[in-house]
C-alpha cells in the first residue's frame, strides 16, 4: 500500500488540459471553503497549475483568429495624435512573443495575455478568464480621493468616507485591519479618513496614480486612467453605489500590503504605517474544495463559453443561448439586462476584469432630494433646490427592460419640464454604456427633430471585411439564415444613406485600405440602425443645448461616448469632468467604438453559417475564457473619413473636488448648476475650491 504522504505528494488529476501534479499541501484545499483569505494564499493556489501546452495553444490559436473580427488592431499599432503616447499595442506580435515564452503556471501565462490587450487601452478588446480574474477580489479598506484645497493645490487623501464604506461592506473583515494597524492607530481606522497622503510606498502618490495609469486600461485617455485610481460612485439598479477605484479593489490577489505616510486631519504630526490587503471569494466564482474542484468548476469551458448552431435543433445549448446571459455578461459594465432585449437591440459596452460594483454610497452621501415617479432602475431624475435645474443621473445606457427603459427617460424628462426645470445636468459618471439606440434616443428627445438627430442622432460605421467575415455574409446570402437571426443578415444594416441593404444580399464588398503599413479591408459605409423607434419622439426639443451640461469622471464609454460626442460635437452642449488633475488634460469620454461584441457571438454566426470548420475559424475555447472585440468602429464628427476613436474629446470644464464635494451628487450638482447656470441660486455658500 502506498503511504498517503507519498500518495498526495504524486497525486494527479486530469482535465480537458491535461495532467496536472497536484503540490503537497494543496494550496487550493487551504483556502477552500473561507470567503476572505490573504492575497498570498489565493496567489499559491492560482499559481500552482503548471501550464499545459495545449490549453497554451488553444488560448493563443483562438484570440489570434478572432482578432481578425476586431475592428481596431491596426489602427492600435500606432494611434494618432492626439493618443500616440496612449496606444501602441501590436497584439499579434505580443500573442507571436507569448506562444514563444515559457511561464511558471497558467496563471503566469493569462496575465500576460490580459496585460497585453489592456495596453490597447481599449474598453472592448480584452482576454478575460473566469479562473483567474476576479476569482478572489482584492480590497483595502483605504478607498482614495483627488481633492483641491481653496488655494487651488491638489493632495491625494484617504477618501472622507472610507471607514463608513468599508465598515458596512466589509463587517466580517473590519476587525483583522483595525488589529493590523500598528502603535496608537491599532482599532483606529475611522480616524484615518480624510487624511492627506504623503507617500506611498515610500514615493509621492502621483507616482503610484501613473503607474496604475499605465496598466489599467480600458480608456485612451491618460487623465481617465487616473482617475480610475481614485473612488467614485455611480447608479446602479438598485441604488446608488460606490466604485472603490484601483488603489482599493484589484482583480488578481498580486499586492500583499501597501505603506502609507499620511497627516490625519487636525494634526501636524505624520504617520507610516503598514496595511494589509485581504482577497474576498467573488461573486461569479464557484466554491471549491481542493485543487480539483478549483479547476473543474471555475476553469473548464461551460455551456456558454462557446457559441451554437442556432439552427440545430437538437442542440440544448442553442435553447440556453436565447435563454441566458452571454458567458460576458458577468465581466460588462452594465446591469444585468434581458437575453431577448440583448440579442435584439445592438449593444456597445466596456468590459473589465472587476465587475460593476455593488457596494452602496453611504447613505449621508446619496441623494436626500426625493427622485420624481418616472425614475427607472438606472436612470434616476430630480429637481434640485433652484427649481430650474433637473438632473438626470444615469449610471448605465441599458436596463433589464429596454421597451421600458426608453419610456421612462421620455416620461422622465418631461416630468423635469412640468416641475419647472429650465437646465438639464446628465450625470454619465462611470456609465460604461449598453444600447446603441438608447443613446440614440436619448439625444433625439433632449434636443428635438433636426439634421444632427434625424435620421440618424449617432455616428455611421463600418465593420471589417476580412475573408471570413465575407464567407459568413455569403453564406447568408445563399439562404444559410433563414430566421434572419445572424448579426451578419443584411435585414440588420442601412447604408450610408440610409437605405436598408437588399436582403439576401453580399453585401461586405470589401474597401481596402493601409492603416500603419498594414493592409487591411473594411465594410462600406453603414447608416442608422434605431429610427423609427419603437416609442413615439415629441416634435421639439426638451432642452435647449446651452442649457445642458453633461457632467462625469471622464469614464463614460461605448454608448455613452456616442452620446456625449454627438450632444457635444453636433449639438455644442458643455461638459465637465470632476476631480481630474490640474496638470492633465481631461477627456469626458473615451472608448467610442460603433458596436461591441465577444468571441462567443461570432462563434455563433460562423457555427451556423457552417463555416466551424474552416482554417481561419477559431476553435472552441478549452477555458472559461472570454474575448471582447470592437466589432464596428464609428465614423468621425469633426473628421468624418477616420473613426472617432482617435478623435479628442477635450472636457470644457475641469471641475476640482472638495472635501465638501467628493463623491455627494447633489453637492457637485449644485455647485456646478450655481457656477454654470445663470439664476441657478442655493441655500448654502458655494466655497472657492
Amino acid at each position: 500500500m502506498i503511504p498517503r504522504l507519498l500518495w498526495e505528494t504524486l497525486a494527479c488529476w486530469a482535465t480537458v488540459a491535461g495532467a496536472y501534479t497536484i503540490p503537497f499541501p494543496d494550496p487550493c484545499e487551504i483556502i477552500a471553503g473561507k470567503l476572505w483569505v490573504l492575497p498570498r494564499e489565493a496567489r499559491a493556489c492560482m499559481a500552482s497549475f503548471p501550464l499545459d501546452p495545449l490549453i497554451k495553444a488553444n488560448v493563443i490559436e483562438v484570440v489570434n483568429k478572432t482578432l481578425a473580427f476586431h475592428t481596431s488592431v491596426n489602427y492600435q499599432i500606432q494611434a494618432p495624435p492626439p493618443f500616440e503616447k496612449d496606444v501602441h499595442e501590436d497584439l499579434h506580435a505580443d500573442l507571436a512573443r507569448i506562444s514563444q515564452q515559457d511561464y511558471p503556471s497558467e496563471f503566469d501565462f493569462h496575465l500576460d495575455i490580459y496585460r497585453s490587450f489592456k495596453r490597447t487601452n481599449d474598453g472592448h478588446c480584452g482576454v478575460y478568464n473566469y479562473c483567474y480574474d476576479s476569482l478572489y477580489v482584492t480590497y483595502l479598506p483605504l478607498s482614495l480621493v483627488l481633492l483641491t484645497a481653496p488655494d487651488g493645490s491638489q493632495n491625494v487623501h484617504i477618501a472622507p468616507e472610507a471607514f463608513s464604506v468599508a465598515s458596512n461592506e466589509f463587517k466580517e473583515e473590519i476587525d483583522f485591519w483595525q488589529e493590523s494597524l500598528p502603535g496608537e492607530l491599532k482599532g483606529g481606522l475611522e480616524q484615518l479618513s480624510g487624511a492627506k497622503v504623503l507617500l506611498i510606498n515610500g514615493e509621492e502618490p502621483f507616482i503610484a496614480v501613473n503607474n496604475n495609469a499605465g496598466i489599467t486600461g480600458a480608456y485612451q485617455s491618460f487623465g481617465t486612467r487616473q482617475n480610475s485610481f481614485f473612488a467614485s460612485y455611480h447608479v446602479g439598479p438598485d441604488g446608488w453605489q460606490y466604485s472603490m477605484g484601483n488603489f482599493a479593489l484589484q482583480a488578481h490577489p498580486l499586492t500583499d500590503f501597501v505603506e502609507l505616510t499620511i497627516q490625519r486631519v487636525n494634526n501636524t504630526s505624520t504617520d507610516t504605517f503598514t496595511i494589509p490587503y485581504r482577497s474576498r471569494l467573488g461573486s461569479a466564482s464557484k466554491n471549491f474544495t481542493d485543487a480539483a474542484s478549483y479547476r473543474e468548476r471555475n476553469c473548464v469551458a461551460k455551456a456558454k463559453t462557446n457559441g451554437v448552431d442556432l439552427y440545430d435543433r437538437f442542440n440544448i445549448g442553442a435553447q440556453a443561448y436565447h435563454e441566458s446571459p452571454p458567458s460576458i455578461a458577468f465581466f460588462q459594465q452594465q446591469p444585468s439586462v434581458s437575453p431577448e432585449d440583448a440579442r435584439k437591440h445592438p449593444m456597445n459596452v466596456i468590459i473589465d476584469a472587476s465587475p460593476l460594483t455593488d457596494i452602496n454610497l453611504p447613505e449621508h452621501l446619496q441623494p436626500a432630494l426625493p427622485a420624481l415617479e418616472q425614475s427607472y432602475s438606472v436612470a434616476q431624475f430630480y429637481v434640485l433646490k433652484d427649481n430650474r435645474t433637473g438632473v438626470l443621473a444615469l449610471g448605465s445606457f441599458s436596463a433589464k427592460s429596454f421597451d421600458t427603459f426608453g419610456e421612462s427617460l421620455l416620461a422622465g424628462l418631461q416630468e423635469l419640464k412640468a416641475a419647472g426645470a429650465k437646465n438639464l445636468i446628465v450625470d454619465v459618471t462611470n456609465n460604461g454604456g449598453g444600447y446603441i439606440c438608447i443613446a440614440h434616443w436619448l439625444h433625439r428627445i433632449i434636443i428635438g427633430p433636426k439634421a444632427s438627430t434625424e435620421p440618424q442622432a449617432g455616428l455611421d460605421t463600418q465593420m471589417r471585411a476580412g475573408r471570413l467575415a465575407r464567407l459568413i455574409v455569403k453564406a447568408i446570402a445563399a439562404g444559410g439564415d433563414p430566421d434572419e437571426v445572424l448579426s451578419y443578415n443584411p435585414i440588420q444594416w442601412t447604408n450610408a444613406t440610409h437605405h436598408p441593404l437588399p436582403p439576401a444580399s453580399d453585401w461586405l464588398k470589401p474597401v481596402d485600405v493601409i492603416i500603419n503599413r498594414h493592409k487591411d479591408s473594411f465594410s462600406q459605409r453603414l447608416g442608422q440602425e434605431c429610427q423609427p423607434f419603437i416609442w413615439d419622439p415629441p416634435d421639439h426639443g426638451l432642452f435647449a443645448p446651452e442649457n445642458v451640461l453633461i457632467v462625469s469622471n471622464g469614464r463614460c464609454a461605448s454608448s455613452c461616448s456616442l452620446f456625449s460626442i454627438t450632444m457635444s460635437k453636433l449639438e455644442g452642449v458643455r461638459t465637465v469632468v470632476t476631480g481630474g488633475s490640474n496638470d492633465t488634460p481631461q477627456e469626458y469620454c473615451g472608448t467610442v467604438g460603433g458596436q461591441s461584441t465577444s468571441f462567443s457571438t461570432i462563434d455563433t454566426e460562423l457555427k451556423t453559417a457552417q463555416l466551424k470548420n474552416h482554417t481561419l475559424a477559431p476553435p472552441d475555447f478549452l477555458t472559461n475564457s472570454v474575448q471582447g472585440i470592437t466589432w464596428r468602429l464609428g465614423f468621425g464628427i469633426n473628421d468624418p473619413e477616420a473613426p472617432e476613436e482617435w478623435q479628442g474629446h477635450p472636457a470644457d470644464i475641469n471641475f476640482p473636488l472638495t472635501t465638501e464635494t467628493v463623491n455627494n451628487p447633489v453637492k457637485i450638482w449644485e455647485t456646478i448648476a450655481h457656477q454654470e447656470f445663470k439664476g441657478a441660486e442655493f441655500e448654502f455658500r458655494v466655497q472657492n475650491p
